[in-house]
């Protein structure tokens, strides 16, 4: 830990040494590289919205027949939510003989195994695997050891607090039409908007997210990406490509960079919907989000060499995968502006400051743009777009922790997975956020 945090002191020192001591072209040139990067992320989102709001292209018909599917749920300390994904996958609209539910209880000690075990019922189709105290934790680790017991020809997985819709499996397996589709994502939607200003925040998020960037990069590009939760991919590519990453703290985007790689497509299939619980508190958002951008940023380190001469890709195929990629690392270049703007205002002789003020509305205006843009195709009222007044505080944090992220990774902090806190149950409520 102590040296964790030298060597984050000792970064930001270099960099602010770097940025004073540097000749002043090279701050022109880093504010011309700002201004073009977030110039070209606009541009992204601007296609992404204008994607989005166009009328939806026609669902494929879906598998002529219902494969079979086995579901994956893997479970750590989940008492408080077991519940409602039972009650919501024994809903599902699927044949039962094509059907194989395996939930994993991984190491719980909340009771978790028990209320799973309880639920089992007289359903022959549905399993418990419980992992033994010492086996390695994480949930790319379980997934996989539930893998080894599936026999469907499509693996589902969904995580523990969500609570699929009865036609959601139908809709999610649409995709698996085409024969190039390899994974499938669904659409995730907040149940819990009300429990918290964070909550609320969480939800406008999540419709932004799906609603004009997941459409918008399957209906511009073909690249929607495989999200974790609500999602499939067949199992014999799943097994081909050796299960999930297990050195991967964000083992969806590893896969869905495996799948890019290997020529495979995948599908987003918008009206397989599912709730979930959105954290509700500052502590659970910041601690969330690391995870997700140090896992991110990981898997751009990783796989950007093998994008870049992937040749199942075409070039503007790469440069969207790369903006994918780099996503996490956009509010680190947003504190980079903030900095240099502060020591070209404070260092007499420098005049580029000037050059700064087209880079700050460069950085606000996509987000902007494709909030809204969710909001509308939600059809969203008065009440979701009030709170979006706190939506800087939070970019503002989204700075620091994938500035801290970045720093973490390039100092080579061991991190492992974390499980999201879950709040209390929340009713079913799928159109709450939607």
């Amino acid at each position: 830990m102590r040296r964790t945090v030298l060597l984050r002191l000792a970064a930001a020192a270099l960099l602010v040494a770097a940025l004073v001591l540097v000749p002043r072209w090279v701050h022109r040139a880093a504010v011309l590289l700002l201004t073009a990067v977030f110039a070209a992320y606009l541009l992204r989102h601007l296609v992404f919205l204008t994607a989005a709001l166009r009328p939806a292209p026609a669902e494929p018909a879906g598998p002529v027949h219902p494969p079979r599917v086995t579901v994956l749920i893997p479970c750590h300390n989940e008492a408080k939510v077991v519940d409602g994904l039972t009650t919501a996958l024994a809903a599902l609209e699927h044949p039962a003989d094509r059907l194989q539910v395996i939930f994993v209880d991984d190491r719980s000690a909340d009771g978790t195994g028990d209320l799973l075990a309880a639920a089992l019922g007289d359903r022959p189709n549905w399993q418990l695997l419980r992992r033994a105290a010492d086996a390695v934790g994480g949930k790319s680790a379980a997934l996989n050891d539930a893998l080894e017991l599936a026999t469907g020809e499509i693996v589902v997985v969904f995580d523990a607090d969500h609570q699929p819709a009865p036609d959601c499996l139908r809709e999610l397996l649409r995709p698996f039409a085409d024969p190039e589709v390899a994974a499938a994502q669904g659409r995730c939607v907040v149940r819990n908007p009300g429990d918290s200003v964070i909550a609320r925040l969480v939800a406008v998020d999540y419709l932004c997210g799906y609603l004009v960037n997941m459409a918008g990069r399957a209906r511009v590009f073909g690249l929607p990406a495989y999200g974790g939760a609500n999602c499939a991919v067949r199992t014999e590519v799943l097994r081909e490509l050796g299960g999930w990453n297990v050195a991967s703290v964000t083992e969806d985007t590893d896969l869905s960079l495996r799948v890019w790689l290997s020529g495979r497509r995948i599908g987003y299939a918008e009206r397989a919907v599912d709730t979930e619980l959105a954290v509700t508190g500052l502590g659970a958002y910041y601690r969330q989000r690391y995870r997700w951008a140090r896992g991110h940023q990981q898997v751009c380190r990783d796989y950007r060499g093998q994008l870049l001469r992937s040749p199942h890709l075409g070039w503007l195929e790469k440069a969207e995968a790369l903006l994918f990629l780099y996503v996490f690392h956009v509010p680190v270049l947003c504190v980079a502006a903030v900095l240099l703007a502060g020591l070209e205002l404070s260092l007499p002789g420098l005049s580029t400051v000037g050059l700064l003020w087209p880079v700050a509305p460069l950085m606000a205006a996509g987000p902007v743009l494709e909030i809204g843009g969710g909001l509308i195709r939600a059809g969203a009222g008065r009440r979701e777009v009030l709170p979006l007044l706190l939506f800087p505080f939070l970019f503002v944090v989204s700075m620091l922790l994938c500035t801290r992220a970045l720093l973490d990774g390039w100092a080579g902090s061991r991190y492992s997975w974390v499980k999201t806190e879950r709040t209390a149950q929340a009713p079913n409520a799928r159109g709450a956020a939607a």
